[in-house]
Protein backbone atom coordinates (compact mmCIF):
# COMPACT_ATOMS: atom_id res chain seq x y z
CA UNK A 1 0.00 0.00 0.00
CA UNK A 2 1.60 3.25 -1.15
CA UNK A 3 0.73 6.42 0.68
CA UNK A 4 1.86 10.04 0.55
CA UNK A 5 2.11 12.57 3.38
CA UNK A 6 3.47 16.11 3.29
CA UNK A 7 6.65 16.60 5.29
CA UNK A 8 8.35 19.77 6.43
CA UNK A 9 12.12 19.78 5.96
CA UNK A 10 13.55 22.41 8.29
CA UNK A 11 17.22 23.33 7.67
CA UNK A 12 19.27 23.38 10.89
CA UNK A 13 21.96 25.96 11.70
CA UNK A 14 24.63 23.29 12.18
CA UNK A 15 23.61 21.63 8.90
CA UNK A 16 21.19 18.92 8.01
CA UNK A 17 17.42 18.87 8.08
CA UNK A 18 14.84 18.09 10.71
CA UNK A 19 11.83 16.33 9.19
CA UNK A 20 8.35 16.88 10.64
CA UNK A 21 4.98 15.54 9.55
CA UNK A 22 2.22 18.03 10.44
CA UNK A 23 -0.48 15.33 10.18
CA UNK A 24 1.39 12.80 12.34
CA UNK A 25 2.12 13.97 15.88
CA UNK A 26 5.56 12.81 16.98
CA UNK A 27 6.66 11.57 13.56
CA UNK A 28 10.05 13.30 13.41
CA UNK A 29 13.45 12.47 11.93
CA UNK A 30 16.71 14.07 10.86
CA UNK A 31 19.10 13.81 7.92
CA UNK A 32 22.62 15.19 7.64
CA UNK A 33 22.00 16.31 4.06
CA UNK A 34 19.03 16.46 1.71
CA UNK A 35 19.61 12.94 0.32
CA UNK A 36 19.75 11.36 3.76
CA UNK A 37 16.80 13.49 4.91
CA UNK A 38 14.65 12.12 2.07
CA UNK A 39 15.64 8.56 2.97
CA UNK A 40 14.96 9.14 6.65
CA UNK A 41 11.63 10.80 5.83
CA UNK A 42 10.44 7.65 4.05
CA UNK A 43 11.69 5.34 6.77
CA UNK A 44 10.16 7.22 9.68
CA UNK A 45 6.86 7.58 7.80
CA UNK A 46 6.67 3.85 7.03
CA UNK A 47 7.55 2.81 10.58
CA UNK A 48 5.18 5.36 12.12
CA UNK A 49 2.19 4.26 10.00
CA UNK A 50 2.83 0.59 10.70
CA UNK A 51 3.12 1.38 14.41
CA UNK A 52 -0.31 3.08 14.36
CA UNK A 53 -1.75 0.13 12.45
CA UNK A 54 -0.30 -2.47 14.85
CA UNK A 55 -1.67 -0.57 17.85
CA UNK A 56 -5.07 -0.34 16.10
CA UNK A 57 -5.00 3.47 16.22
CA UNK A 58 -6.63 5.69 13.63
CA UNK A 59 -4.36 6.76 10.80
CA UNK A 60 -4.91 10.47 10.11
CA UNK A 61 -5.69 11.59 6.59
CA UNK A 62 -2.86 13.33 4.77
CA UNK A 63 -3.21 17.06 4.19
CA UNK A 64 -2.91 18.57 0.76
CA UNK A 65 0.65 19.85 0.32
CA UNK A 66 -0.72 23.24 -0.78
CA UNK A 67 -2.65 23.56 2.50
CA UNK A 68 0.45 23.38 4.71
CA UNK A 69 1.42 26.72 6.22
CA UNK A 70 5.07 26.99 7.15
CA UNK A 71 7.94 29.46 7.49
CA UNK A 72 9.74 30.65 4.36
CA UNK A 73 12.98 28.84 5.24
CA UNK A 74 11.47 25.33 5.16
CA UNK A 75 10.88 22.94 2.29
CA UNK A 76 7.55 21.15 2.05
CA UNK A 77 7.95 17.77 0.40
CA UNK A 78 5.35 15.13 -0.43
CA UNK A 79 6.86 11.86 0.80
CA UNK A 80 5.66 8.57 -0.68
CA UNK A 81 6.20 5.30 1.12
CA UNK A 82 5.32 1.67 0.45
CA UNK A 83 3.94 0.79 3.90
CA UNK A 84 4.17 -2.97 3.34
CA UNK A 85 7.97 -2.72 3.35
CA UNK A 86 7.84 -1.73 7.01
CA UNK A 87 5.49 -4.39 8.30
CA UNK A 88 6.99 -7.09 10.43
CA UNK A 89 7.95 -9.97 8.21
CA UNK A 90 7.71 -12.75 10.74
CA UNK A 91 7.38 -15.99 8.77
CA UNK A 92 4.44 -18.22 9.60
CA UNK A 93 3.75 -21.79 8.66
CA UNK A 94 0.65 -22.36 6.54
CA UNK A 95 -0.75 -25.46 4.97
CA UNK A 96 -1.72 -25.51 1.30
CA UNK A 97 -3.25 -28.23 -0.82
CA UNK A 98 -1.94 -29.00 -4.32
CA UNK A 99 -2.23 -32.04 -6.60
CA UNK A 100 0.26 -34.83 -5.81
CA UNK A 101 1.71 -34.77 -9.35
CA UNK A 102 2.42 -31.02 -9.03
CA UNK A 103 4.20 -31.51 -5.71
CA UNK A 104 6.34 -34.29 -7.18
CA UNK A 105 7.21 -32.21 -10.24
CA UNK A 106 8.12 -29.25 -8.03
CA UNK A 107 10.34 -31.36 -5.81
CA UNK A 108 12.11 -32.88 -8.83
CA UNK A 109 12.76 -29.36 -10.13
CA UNK A 110 14.04 -28.32 -6.64
CA UNK A 111 11.36 -25.63 -6.36
CA UNK A 112 11.13 -23.71 -3.10
CA UNK A 113 7.36 -23.94 -2.53
CA UNK A 114 7.34 -21.19 0.10
CA UNK A 115 9.25 -18.84 -2.18
CA UNK A 116 6.92 -19.48 -5.12
CA UNK A 117 3.83 -18.92 -2.98
CA UNK A 118 5.30 -15.74 -1.47
CA UNK A 119 6.21 -14.37 -4.92
CA UNK A 120 2.79 -15.27 -6.38
CA UNK A 121 0.87 -13.71 -3.48
CA UNK A 122 3.01 -10.58 -3.59
CA UNK A 123 2.42 -10.19 -7.31
CA UNK A 124 -1.32 -10.98 -7.12
CA UNK A 125 -1.84 -8.51 -4.28
CA UNK A 126 0.17 -5.80 -6.02
CA UNK A 127 2.94 -5.43 -3.45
Amino acid sequence: MKTVYPAIFRPEHEGGYTILYPDLDGCISYGEDLTQALEMAQEVLGLYLVSLEERKLDIPAASDVKAIEADDNVIIVPVMVEVNQYRRNKPINTMVTIPAWLKEAGEQAHINFSGVLREALTQRLGY
